[in-house]
């Protein structure tokens, strides 16, 4: 997890580095920054429209250039990045053509989505039984896009698919219904408004709604209402003011007071029919017109910092920051854990089903336990004795989300979240040089990937082994008791006897057993054969003629027949007598290295399993029980479903307790 913790902070990193190079890109082909002020004198009449557009002021008794451009001025400054915002919006609702809009079907979904909805604003067109709608489809789709870009919804509510309904509520011809939260609590009472205008028009409509939503921002006309409103307030620390000569606050800044009512407070101050401003410069308003952030910390003027446009998703962005709900942090939370857990897909190296079968497991987990860490936080927050540390962490949240370094990430959030595809096409880029390197580095480890088949084929032994047996892992096991005293596995034995069916149990434990070579400590030489030749040469003459034939066939079957040179430990060669047969085992074990066997291990030299001794540099491995084999016998003893040593039974994927050396236990045999 630290690993995929990490990478994410590198792409992040890579983001914002990438982020500055498109900036100097811009300037060098342009010579200009997103942060540059635009004058308005400057532009063409369409563009001026434009930017009204975005912000949400009617123009439609402004016929001359100079009253659209001094009304841009009275909303706010331009920049060069507003612009370029406003122009790329209005060009894409021109090739679109489409926004959603919701269709009602009946009292109840209305009642969900409309009537329901504490923090958001909603235009419906109702269309009255055998009735016209009130505009046309073309006017409505105009409507729709037009308010849509302010965070308004809209939908349509046909009487005939709910003629009671409409008859409860009065609507006997086709009409136009606005919902608008009334309070400023974050569960207020909802209110519905029928538009009663003659006139249809789409600018006439707009004008309406902004009416009706600029009428629940709180209105400051009067300096002396000013200083009232400017002292801090216990139920609203946080207050979001707009000192402008308007007749209205812009419809952008009424939908944020919708969006965030419970949070931030939002007032206008009308400053058009002041005489004296002496009373703002006291409180530091320096300018016309200004957009204060007044925080129990201090002021914070909207604008001079980089990618603090006068526009909704600009400024919904920097609220979000200084004043987040719960819900705010849940989604963030929410995208970083994903985007870690994406990372799987790049950081397993295999087989492409395993990559994905790893991706879908590790998305299920990391997002399983979000929900399960969020829930308790939950439950903490809505306690009365942590109020006071909750008003503390907002207030760092502030401190930090009012620096530079955070104008800079709420821009490039801004940035990336309008080029979707160029996030997706870095965070592919991201991803594919991880996997580069980690195939890089399992190369130089030597590790083999299995095919798609062979993992499936693994997976399904293992998702078996598992669902019909579970059995404890290799690491854990118990020290306490011998396998003939632990009730765990007499258990096992009794729901699976041996007689009938034997237990699956996953192999993964095969390879953590002790696995050694064989060695000697001294090789045979010409003493030695000859004494051993003596001591076999008595050992014949007190047999028979057939048993010695028994004797040479028997040492022939083991491998140490005149057609292969035995082994210094296992047999030896006599200048005299020729080849003869093997030694015994009390000759070996005085010439066996037991330095190189560990402590806990029986010493042996025959392996139970093929019935021959154990060559020099040959590969053994020990039980658990203490027994050694021959590695690529004992493999395949177990491997075959006995998962018991073939000489005590004891379970090969429990650890024994541990006794004192390896000659007692030896003794104990035999």
């Amino acid at each position: 997890m630290w690993l995929k913790l990490f990478f994410l902070l590198l792409y992040f990193m890579v983001l914002f580095v990438l982020a500055r190079f498109f900036e100097a890109v811009v300037w060098y082909e342009t010579g200009l920054f997103a942060t540059q002020l635009v004058d308005p004198v400057t532009l063409s009449f369409n563009k001026l429209k434009t930017i009204l557009e975005c912000r949400g002021l009617g123009y439609s008794g402004l016929a001359e250039k100079r009253d659209v451009r001094e009304l841009v001025e009275k909303s706010g400054d331009l920049m060069q990045g507003e612009l370029y915002s406003a122009i790329k919006n209005e060009k894409e609702q021109a090739e679109s053509q489409s926004e959603s809009s919701t269709t009602f079907s009946g009292e109840m979904h209305f009642y969900e989505l409309v009537e329901d909805t504490k923090d958001g604003i909603w235009l419906v067109q109702v269309i009255a039984q055998d009735r016209d709608a009130l505009l046309s489809k073309a006017n409505w789709g105009k409507m729709v896009q037009k308010v849509s870009q302010f965070g308004i919804r809209t939908g349509t509510f046909n009487c005939s698919s709910d003629s009671r309904y409409c008859r409860k509520r009065g609507w006997m011809k086709s009409t136009l219904i606005m919902s608008v939260p009334q309070t400023y609590a974050s569960k207020g009472k909802v209110m519905l408004k029928e538009y009663n205008g003659r006139r249809i028009e789409t600018e006439h409509i707009f004008k309406w709604m902004t009416a009706h939503v600029a009428s629940r921002i709180k209105t400051i006309r009067m300096s002396q209402q000013l200083v009232e409103e400017w002292h801090p307030s216990e139920k609203h620390p946080v207050k979001m003011f707009l000192f402008a000569k308007l007749a209205q606050p812009p419809a952008f800044f009424s939908a944020l007071s919708v969006k965030f009512t419970g949070r931030i407070e939002f007032i206008f101050v009308d400053v058009q029919s002041w005489d004296n401003i002496t009373s703002l410069e006291e409180i530091g308003v320096q300018q016309l017109p200004s957009y204060i952030l007044k925080m129990p910390e201090g002021i914070y003027r909207y604008g001079n910092s980089i990618g603090e446009f006068i526009s909704l998703q600009a400024m919904d962005t920097f609220l979000r920051s200084v004043q987040p709900e719960v819900n705010d942090l849940f989604v963030l939370s929410l995208v970083m854990v994903n985007l870690m857990a994406w990372l799987d897909l790049f950081i397993t190296q295999g087989a492409t089903i395993k990559r994905f079968v790893v991706l879908i497991s590790t998305l299920g987990t990391y997002n399983s336990l979000l929900i399960i860490s969020w829930l308790p936080i939950l439950g903490f927050l809505q306690l009365p004795y942590l109020e006071g540390f909750y008003d503390y962490s907002l207030k760092l949240l502030r401190y930090a989300d009012t620096t530079t370094i955070a104008s800079w990430v709420r821009t490039d959030w801004t940035f990336y979240s309008s080029h979707p595809a160029l996030f997706l096409s870095t965070y592919l880029a991201h991803g594919l040089l991880i996997d580069y390197f980690e195939k890089k580095r399992r190369c130089n480890n030597e590790e083999e990937n299995p095919n798609n088949l062979e993992w499936l084929s693994s997976l399904w032994d293992w998702y078996t082994s598992y669902l019909v047996h579970p059995i404890t892992s290799f690491h854990n096991f118990p020290n306490e008791s011998d396998w003939d005293d632990d009730p765990n596995f007499l258990l096992e034995r009794l729901a699976f006897p041996d007689l009938w069916l034997h237990p699956l149990i996953p192999i993964d434990y095969i390879n953590n057993l002790p696995t050694w070579r064989f060695k000697c400590t001294q090789v045979c030489g010409p003493n030695s054969e000859e004494n051993s030749g003596r001591d076999l040469d008595s050992n014949i003459q007190n047999t028979t003629g057939g048993q010695t034939q028994g004797l040479n066939s028997e040492h022939e079957e083991h491998g140490c027949g005149k057609e292969r040179d035995c082994a210094a430990d296992s047999c030896c060669h006599s200048e005299i007598g020729g080849d003869v047969p093997c030694m015994k085992r009390e000759a070996q074990e005085q010439q066996a290295d037991w330095s190189q066997w560990p402590s806990d291990m029986i010493h042996c030299t025959e392996c139970v399993v093929c019935l021959e001794n154990f060559e020099t540099d040959c590969i053994v491995m020990g039980l658990p029980c203490a027994h050694v084999f021959h590695q690529q016998c004992i493999v395949v003893w177990l491997a075959g479903g006995q998962h018991c040593c073939p000489v005590c039974r004891g379970p090969s994927y429990k650890r024994k307790p541990v006794r004192s050396s390896g000659l007692d236990l030896l003794e104990q045999q035999e």
